[in-house]
């Protein structure tokens, strides 16, 4: 056994999940964290994840990786990723995004409308549940898929 989740589920009940990046696990397991915890992870390795695929592009001047990279973290850009993989997602996955969709941050966008900042919300609170939950191997496709879909529609622009 891999010690991974099999791809496009988490880890199995009694299963060693992926291993974290760093060494100190949630204080609970991925299921009973609040939806905006899972977020607030989620957010930190979404934002990885658009550096790799921004330096992954020939120009790299940080200037034009940080232009580039805000194409991919607004609000409004999570809100569609998130509308894009919807329809692959599994039941559980949905859950996630449900909730943390309806989850209240508290604060104002200030940026984006209210709408797209809780699909954000929810895009991040998926991305934290995968993480955690140690189905990296499916968090990098949603992630891959979402990047393919998304620079097809800039192109299209």
């Amino acid at each position: 056994m891999t010690g991974r989740a099999p791809e496009g589920a988490a880890a199995a009940p009694g299963a060693a999940p992926a291993a974290l990046w760093f060494p100190e696990p949630p204080s609970k397991p991925a299921r009973l964290l609040p939806p905006l915890a899972l977020a607030y992870i989620g957010d930190a390795v979404f934002e990885v994840a658009v550096r790799q695929h921004v330096i992954a592009r020939p120009n790299l001047r940080p200037h034009h990786l940080h232009r580039l990279s805000t194409k991919y973290v607004s609000a409004k850009a999570q809100a569609g990723l998130l509308a894009l993989l919807e329809p692959q997602l599994t039941e559980e996955e949905r859950d996630v995004v449900r909730q943390g969709r309806n989850a209240k941050s508290g604060t104002i966008p200030k940026n984006a409308n209210v709408l797209d900042y809780r699909h954000a919300t929810a895009f991040e609170s998926l991305i934290g549940f995968l993480y955690y939950t140690g189905a990296h191997d499916r968090l990098r496709s949603l992630i891959a898929q979402g990047f393919e879909q998304y620079d097809h529609e800039l192109e299209g622009i």
